[in-house]
């Protein structure tokens, strides 16, 4: 390597042979920097998101016989530098697996010794000038080397291994992404004291041994930098599987036969009472015209699909009188779930009743504490009952009509497309009828950096929700307000009087066509321009206290 010999020119001819010892030794560190995170992202990914996602509509898509090159080519395909990426992890013999845990053991082992190797290398070259204010950089350096392997042995000592389960601690994620962040300053920082100008000239050094020195140590440094940058890549973007042990489901479902059952009804049935263990149902592909119903002793379920537009359940129970049944709203939905801390990922479930069957749900759920990410709710009137507890949405998509989500929870969605539809004749959309009937009911509906747009070609009047009951309570803050939005923006619920001044209707830095506020309502429970503190209230972190439950998730989400 032509920056070894750069530096090794600047060495005494008598240590030579002890640089040759050590010239593997760092050739070898710069391939491996920070290859421990490389390895918690293939962990991540390669165990979940990859091998298991199957054709998500997210991550890279995969076979579940997915060959080790193919494994390490899709992780390293999400960083800046995927070239590097896989010649510096496929250096191993024992790459050749797509066992993340033999990888991330390996790397535990090769990584901190690579890095304790040239903890000596400032100090060393520090010996071979006499520049005072480079030998001052150099010291700088050699604590940033330092500090680097500080971080190092935080992000191993955070990763459970010999355990015999899940290798990542999930609420672990964000404490991996802030040490590999602090490593990868650093490096930065001795960079920027080796760049210093000098106060006096305010130009670097002229001093030719000098400034060669200098730039063998960035170009050496600057290998591992580039390695840093692609594992904060990986880890960043692979941190969206809710957990490690969606690899590894309880129960299969496949309409065709090969999984372990053939009906989600089926895989229900096998979800232990009152488990405080995360039971797991993957369904595979396909259309599952089924209702599904999960009561309150199905604790810490998830269920998690191939694609919210592969894997469907569908159903079309609904309130119309025509069809000769006598089920209330609450007895339509598709799927419902009353039990705790349930999950659902990449699954679309669909009301396919249509808009003249009027109250048509298409999921419902009062579980505590749960998560639905990368999952779609397809109906008209009523299709997401968000009915009671602490309720949380990530990139998620809801199309309907009239009071479209709905209910009494404390239901939080981020980075949702949220589409009204074209409704029967003389029908109005109303996106919201949130249903808090108390002052001191915790409860509201909160939209946040989410997307309003119409869904086809929409005429009927749409608005952003009507007060259903005497306290209502719901925000949109920091999203994209398309044009379907009417100006006024809110609706009466009574046609005839404005809503009682107890509901707290607010908007929030909002943006696009539909977000002016000139012509908005003028009712004495609406806020068109709420302040900081005001909606600091209506956060993940305040509203849904979800510092204390989400991390656990794996689910991305921003709790300001």
């Amino acid at each position: 390597m032509d920056t070894v010999k750069s530096i090794i020119g600047y060495f005494k001819v008598d240590e030579a042979q002890d640089l040759a010892s050590k010239r593997k030794a760092l050739k070898r560190l710069f391939f491996l920097g920070v290859s421990v995170a490389v390895l918690v992202a293939i962990i991540i990914c390669v165990a979940v998101s990859i091998v298991r996602s199957r054709n998500n509509d997210s991550t890279p898509s995969s076979s579940p016989n997915l060959t080790p090159a193919a494994s390490l080519r899709a992780v390293c395909s999400m960083t800046q530098f995927p070239d590097s990426c896989i010649s510096s992890i496929s250096k191993f013999p024992s790459s050749n697996t797509t066992d993340p845990e033999v990888l991330f053991r390996l790397s535990l082992k090769v990584v901190v010794n690579e890095l304790a190797s040239i903890s000596y290398l400032p100090k060393k070259l520090a010996e071979e000038t006499e520049d005072e204010r480079l030998k001052s950089a150099l010291s700088v350096c050699e604590g940033m080397l330092d500090d680097a392997m500080d971080s190092l042995n935080k992000t191993v000592s955070a990763i459970e291994v010999g355990d015999g389960n899940s290798i990542i601690d999930p609420t672990k994620i964000d404490d991996l992404k802030t040490w590999l962040t602090a490593a990868l300053t650093y490096h930065e920082t001795c960079f920027d004291t080796l760049d210093e100008p000098s106060p006096d000239n305010k130009t670097k050094t002229e001093n030719t041994s000098s400034t060669t020195i200098s730039q063998s140590l960035k170009s050496a440094m600057q290998n591992s930098t580039e390695f840093t940058s692609s594992s904060l890549a990986i880890v960043a973007k692979c941190a969206v599987a809710i957990s490690g042990r969606e690899s590894n489901p309880n129960v299969t479902v496949a309409a065709d036969g090969s999984g372990d059952v053939e009906t989600i009804t089926e895989a229900v049935l096998k979800v232990p009472t009152t488990s405080n263990e995360m039971f797991v149902i993957y369904v595979k592909s396909g259309t599952y015209v089924e209702n599904i119903f999960l009561d309150k002793s199905a604790w810490n379920v998830m269920i998690y699909g191939d694609g919210r537009s592969k894997t469907i359940i569908s159903g079309n129970k609904n309130c119309a009188c025509a069809d000769d049944v006598t089920l209330h709203t609450y007895q339509t939905p598709t799927f419902s779930i009353l039990g705790k801390g349930f999950k659902m990922k990449n699954i679309g479930i669909i009301n396919t009743a249509g808009p003249e069957k009027h109250q048509a749900v298409a999921f419902q759920s009062q579980s505590d504490n749960s998560v639905y990410y990368q999952c779609s709710f397809d109906g008209y009137q009523d299709t997401l009952y968000t009915h009671s507890n602490r309720q949380f949405y990530r990139d998620c998509d809801v199309t309907g009509t009239v009071d479209f989500i709905f209910g009494n929870a404390a239901a939080v969605f981020q980075d949702c497309t949220i589409r009204p539809r074209q409704p029967l004749p003389n029908q109005f959309n109303a996106i919201t009828a949130q249903g808090r009937s108390g002052p001191d009911m915790a409860s509201g509906i909160v939209i946040q950096r989410c997307t309003i747009s119409a869904n086809g070609n929409v005429t009927a009047a749409t608005y952003f929700g009507r007060p259903w009951k005497k306290y209502s309570t719901t925000v949109y803050m920091e999203s994209e307000i398309g044009s379907v939005v009417e100006a006024a923006g809110w609706m009466r619920w009574d046609a005839s009087v404005d809503p009682p001044t107890s509901i707290l209707y607010g908007e929030y830095k909002n943006w696009g066509p539909g977000s002016g506020l000139t012509q908005r309502v003028k009712w004495a429970g609406y806020k068109p321009d709420m302040s900081d503190a005001e909606v600091g209230k209506f956060t993940v972190a305040s509203f849904i206290l979800g510092s204390k439950w989400l991390p656990a998730t794996g689910v991305p989400y921003q709790l300001t």
